[in-house]
């Protein structure tokens, strides 16, 4: 298990350093061979496919998810019910998710929204069209990256997702030196997601070898339940929206535009130690999902209790470095434009030590695969957080924004923790001990190796 867990952190790790690249290195080529005005008309168009992509309404997640549990139990007839049904509710969604694509192209072009760009009108709907085609295909890559938590083979899969990253940033590198338009670029992305799918899926099934003898049949209860989920699952980006964008607009209402720079770099900054957090998570989670299936109680609350243990020496030291040098990097980062009290740098940092319980948690909601009181949480603690920054700036300005926005954070870890060990069948106190149990364990071999 170690080892696997090891595994999963360093395919984590370079999945996380390709998406970084991914995000990050074709923008001077844009900005080179097409122009920052024709590259942020673009950047405006791909909002269109963005949105798109959020139409498989969680099924993907939810269909993974149901069937790692349903394997590692042992349950093959329903795994290979739920590969059926998984697979084909996906195509079903991307047929759909095209219909809405085609028609919502349709009304903007209806509206002359294409014709008001710099770039041309034809080029413009077909290129949009193509990469909304390239964002759908990757609705089956959802699905099947389960099979390989499944075979316990999870770094596998998320290294071919690292891959995946990588061809795209390699094909959008050949179209941009060749000189070619958004069309030849959409292109490229449609021809990676067509061949990397098609790979992905193929190296999927053959990490399967336990359901050739079952006959799959889609029953009428999984796909209500694959639904049910995937809505729990779409709710999460929906309270992350409330709390980030609804804090932003609450500072700008009440302190004016320039603290609301203040606020969200700041907050960008603090909440840069998340990063280390999904590496945990990520190694752990493929792990922690298949006990859960197996029922292994004593395996999930150890995982669960290292997790824990892990991200928060992770959040602590990151919590040290920047109260002592984050204040004087971020006068470096934002050219001392930008003016920040020790007293709020503080209170906005703190909030990391918070955030580290329930980020945490949160993978057990996945893990047993109940998303609905995890979303239902954010959903609370996001509109009591906006509330907060709202009433706060105004009597207490910056520093009750600060206030505000790590309430979140606060309440989250005082629900989600205890919600993830009733799902997980253990006590709060079973776990408080594992988890000193595991801290003891960890500084003795520390010890023992610097002697």
């Amino acid at each position: 298990m170690n080892k696997r867990i090891l595994k999963n952190g360093l395919a984590t790790g370079l999945q996380k350093g390709v998406k970084i690249c991914e995000q990050l290195l074709l923008v001077p080529f844009f900005i080179s061979y097409w122009g920052a005005a024709y590259y942020g008309e673009w950047l405006t168009l791909t909002i269109i496919p963005s949105i798109i992509a959020f139409s498989d309404l969680g099924v993907g997640t939810a269909a993974s998810n149901t069937f790692v549990l349903k394997y590692a139990a042992k349950n093959y007839q329903g795994a290979s019910n739920i590969s059926k049904t998984g697979f084909w509710l996906i195509s079903f969604m991307i047929v759909c998710a095209l219909i809405i694509a085609a028609l919502t192209v349709f009304l903007l072009d209806n509206y002359d929204v294409f014709s008001k760009t710099i770039i041309d009108r034809r080029d413009a709907i077909y290129a949009v069209s193509i990469l909304m085609l390239a964002r759908l295909l990757n609705f089956y890559s959802q699905f099947y990256e389960g099979y390989y938590r499944a075979a316990r083979r999870a770094n596998v899969g998320i290294n071919l997702l690292a891959l995946n990253a990588a061809l795209n940033v390699l094909a959008g590198l050949v179209v941009l030196l060749s000189g070619k338009g958004i069309i030849a670029f959409a292109a490229s992305q449609l021809g990676v997601a067509v061949l990397f799918n098609l790979l992905f899926v193929t190296l999927a099934n053959r990490q399967i070898k336990n359901l050739k003898s079952y006959k799959s049949r889609i029953l009428r209860s999984d796909v209500k339940m694959i639904m049910n989920k995937g809505m729990g699952y779409l709710l999460s980006p929906v309270w992350q929206s409330i709390y980030f964008q609804g804090t932003t607009f609450a500072v700008r209402i009440i302190l004016g535009p320039q603290a609301v720079a203040v606020f969200n770099t700041i907050r960008t900054l603090s909440r840069s130690v998340n990063q280390m957090y999904s590496l945990v998570s990520g190694a752990v989670f493929p792990e922690l999902q298949y006990e859960v299936g197996l029922g292994n109680k004593k395996k999930q609350l150890k995982l669960f209790a290292y997790s824990l243990l892990a991200v928060f020496i992770l959040a602590f030291v990151g919590f040290v470095f920047l109260a002592v040098f984050g204040l004087w990097f971020y006068n470096i980062w934002t050219q001392n434009e930008l003016e920040v009290s020790n007293t709020v740098w503080l209170v906005f940092i703190s909030g990391i030590l918070f955030n580290s319980f329930w980020w945490t948690s949160a993978m057990v909601f996945r893990a047993v695969n109940r998303p609905y009181r995890f979303a239902m949480a954010g959903i609370i603690a996001s509109i009591i957080s906006v509330i907060l920054v709202y009433f706060l700036s105004l009597y207490l300005g910056l520093l009750g924004a600060a206030i505000g926005n790590i309430a979140l954070d606060f309440l989250l870890a005082l629900i989600v923790l205890p919600l993830a060990c009733k799902y997980l069948n253990i006590s709060f106190q079973d776990l408080s001990d594992e988890f000193v149990v595991s801290w003891r364990t960890l500084k003795y071999k520390f010890k023992s190796k610097l002697e």
